[in-house]
């Protein structure tokens, strides 16, 4: 090495070394997330999904199933086994006359990674007091948990709550809850004490199936799950979404193979039954967007058939909201 190489290597040396403290700049890491909320719209309609948090799943709970070919369908879609991140969503709905909830999530009923909706709801523009309609899906508490504050204060005072007539004569029975199983009993008492200042105040109603439950939001017999467990069709202008609440509760599983139940569904059978028909097969043939509670958040998205009664759940991509001419 030439003694000028060796003059130049030592003045490039000397140039980074006083160069290097700029270069050293570090940022402490956020370790936030954003707020849980996604919106789109759908004719006229404005949907908000609404993140309540995310519970682990033991996969146990899952029936019609065989080890192997669980753990290959929750590997194919690198989800964890024996636990199972499962989310928990709610779904708001500006039809331009009303604001309707759909589900409340969980508040703390099962622990501090859940009760997110108020929070997310808040973030995303909205307030509590602006809600004038909570439809629910089915009484269980990580769906109506979130009606009530944590001293048992109604959250929502200016809406009417609206849950199909098969829960509420199971759910809030008094009788049906002494003959249950002690381990099922607390689900009982999670669903009376989320009812009860709503019922007081005269703000809790009941729907059969099928009824129009406001111009555009109707209900759909999904049973099963529960006894009255309900979907709900949102249509408007020609733009259709099926809200259908815990049809599926393990995605990387039930769309390839929706013969397979969980503990939670009071009728196997008929659970199983209403996944394969209102969940797949009409929803694939119809290529209508759906949303569900217990899917990866926003929970939106479509179905798709892959043959031989086996499907794929299609996730909607992130976009803008569109510009919307106002009636």
């Amino acid at each position: 090495m030439t003694k000028l190489y060796r003059h130049i290597l030592a003045l490039a040396g000397a140039a980074l070394m006083g160069l290097a403290p700029l270069a050293q700049a570090e940022a402490p890491q956020v370790q936030t997330q954003v707020p849980g909320y996604y919106r789109t719209q759908l004719g006229q309609f404005e949907i908000t999904a609404l993140y309540d948090g995310e519970i682990e799943l033991d996969t146990k709970l899952l029936r019609n199933t065989s080890a192997n070919e669980l753990q290959a369908l929750l590997s194919r879609l690198f989800v964890g086994n024996p636990k199972m991140q499962t989310a928990v969503n709610a779904y708001l709905i500006n039809t331009g006359n009303h604001l309707v909830l759909v589900d409340t999530g969980a508040a703390r009923l099962f622990g501090p990674s859940l009760g997110y909706v108020l929070q997310n709801m808040k973030a995303s523009g909205y307030e509590p007091a602006q809600v004038d309609t909570v439809i629910i899906t089915h009484l269980h508490g990580d769906h109506v948990g979130g009606l009530n504050g944590a001293s048992g204060q109604p959250l929502f005072p200016k809406a009417r709550i609206l849950v199909a007539q098969a829960d509420n004569d199971f759910w809030l029975s008094q009788k049906i809850a002494d003959g249950a199983p002690a381990e099922v009993q607390p689900f009982f008492k999670m669903a009376r004490d989320s009812a009860a200042p709503y019922l007081a105040s005269g703000q809790w109603h009941t729907f059969s199936e099928g009824s129009v439950l406001l111009p555009g939001i109707q209900a759909v017999k999904a049973s099963g799950h529960t006894p009255g467990h309900t979907a709900f069709a949102i249509e408007s202008e020609g733009q259709k979404l099926l809200i259908w609440g815990d049809l599926v509760h393990a995605h990387a599983v039930q769309f390839a193979r929706p013969g397979v139940s969980i503990e939670f569904d009071i009728d196997q059978k008929q659970a199983i039954a209403t996944r394969r028909s209102l969940a797949m097969k009409a929803m694939a043939a119809s290529k209508s967007l759906v949303a569900g509670m217990h899917l990866p958040f926003p929970g939106i998205g479509h179905v798709r058939a892959d043959g031989k009664g086996s499907y794929s759940w299609v996730p909607i991509e992130f976009a803008p909201m569109p510009q919307v001419a106002k009636q």
